[in-house]
């Protein structure tokens, strides 16, 4: 953990010996788990994160393949990219419910799992039907997990909330160019057949079960609580912060920061999978070769690597984060204006301005992390933007496949992927302000 601030250091190296030294509160629920144990939960979250995309991008650099070898049109192929939305909608409501029922590190544990089962099995289900039921059992892992990763930051790592997120948000960011750029080639390595290309990518998911069991039977628990009196580096003595099922619910919805937040996370999330799911075959009917239009989305993603760890840094040091908002934004104005007018000449200059535009998810991240002042607060506005926000963006993916198949080009598309910068850069600046969800929802 060498790129963490000695401050943040310092931190961990404190809270690591006030938890040893406290046998009174059982590791369960303590504040802070052990040496061991927090290089573990890191590990876990690192490789939970590289999951969290490679259902999505795999699919979207064979997606021509999948849609010849199952027989589906570009309206069928515009639902198949509006799934995980939905899913991460419907599924992402329950995360809370039952990360209070079973504790967080079994429900992260069951997500990788159902990952792992529906990428190996999708491929081979032999028809349109099956194949959405096992993406909708991989998408449903990754909705809760989604839910999830901002809570465990919160609550396990409430000192380097920037650092942790800029973490998972860059291992995030390498699973999904991994996934886009290698899917491809990995599928040539086995034969061509793109049944074992998508197939492949359940190692990486099952492979990620196994930090998380030693997690799996902490139940409930709250891992911020501290015992009352308890010091909290940086601030003066804290009381406790219980968390439990108990605490009282957030009237969330009379938030106007939680709501632009959510607006903030749906209309991001559109772009993404619209990104994600189209971006390939964009390229590939302007000309570009197969391969090469999957590195071409690999680079957009890629540029959420190093990004997606410097944003939330910087998010966290600013009083205001609406600045970084209007850069995002006018960075994604700039690509869709130059894929429209100019495809593949200048392809490379529109995927690192594109890459840019997509560091709105981090960012986003972030801000659910800073706009709430406890973990039960994190918890329900994670809840509530994510769910809210990727009910937003279901429609925008299949929007694209029908104006795609109707209009007979990309130009409509594209004006649309571009349209929506100017309100999410909007609400983005509103959600950027220094305020939390708990004082609005108390007025």
């Amino acid at each position: 953990m060498g790129f963490m601030s000695s401050k943040e250091t310092r931190t961990h190296e404190s809270t690591t010996v006030r938890a040893q030294t406290r046998p009174d509160i059982p590791e369960s629920r303590g504040a802070v788990p052990r040496a061991w144990t927090t290089r573990l939960l890191v590990v876990g979250v690192v490789l939970a994160a590289l999951n969290l995309r490679p259902a999505i991008t795999s699919l979207g650099a064979l997606l021509e393949e999948v849609r010849d070898g199952l027989g589906m049109s570009g309206s069928v192929a515009g639902l198949l990219t509006s799934v995980p939305p939905l899913c991460f909608a419907v599924f992402g409501v329950a995360a809370p419910r039952l990360a209070r029922r079973f504790g967080t590190g079994a429900v992260v544990c069951a997500g990788m799992a159902a990952i792992g089962t529906g990428l190996l099995v999708r491929p081979f289900t032999g028809g349109t039907v099956g194949f959405l039921a096992a993406t909708a059992l991989a998408l449903m892992g990754i909705a809760v997990s989604n839910i999830l990763m901002p809570v465990i930051v919160k609550r396990y790592f409430p000192d380097r909330v920037g650092s942790m997120t800029g973490l998972y948000s860059m291992a995030m960011a390498l699973g999904t160019a991994a996934a886009a750029a290698t899917t491809v080639p990995l599928t040539d390595a086995v034969g061509g057949d793109w049944r074992s290309g998508l197939a492949l990518w359940a190692a990486l998911a099952l492979a990620a079960v196994l930090p998380w069991l030693p997690f799996v039977r902490e139940r409930g628990a709250a891992p911020a609580e501290r015992a009352p009196g308890e010091r909290v580096p940086g601030r003066a003595v804290a009381p406790a912060e219980p968390e439990s099922a108990a605490a009282p619910a957030l009237r969330i919805t009379r938030s106007r920061t939680a709501w632009a937040l959510a607006v903030f996370f749906g209309l991001q999330a559109t772009v993404a999978y619209i990104t994600m799911g189209w971006m390939p075959q964009i390229f590939r009917d302007a000309g570009v070769p197969a391969d090469t239009a999957g590195l071409l989305l690999a680079v957009i993603m890629v540029m959420g690597v190093p990004l997606a760890f410097v944003i939330p840094r910087l998010a966290a040091r600013l009083p205001h984060q609406g600045p970084i908002v209007l850069v995002l934004g006018a960075s994604g104005l700039a690509g869709y204006a130059g894929l429209y007018f100019a495809p593949a000449a200048g392809a490379w200059a529109w995927v690192l301005l594109l890459g840019v535009a997509n560091c709105a998810f981090p960012l986003a991240l972030t801000l659910i992390g800073m706009r709430a002042g406890t973990g039960a607060g994190v918890a329900q506005l994670s809840a509530f933007a994510q769910s809210a926000g990727y009910l937003i963006s279901i429609p925008g993916p299949l929007l694209v496949g029908v104006l795609y198949q109707h209009s007979g080009g990309w130009g409509l598309p594209i004006a649309l992927m571009a349209g929506l910068m100017v309100p999410q850069t909007i609400v983005g600046f509103l959600a950027g302000r220094a305020r939390t969800v708990e004082e609005e929802a108390a007025h």
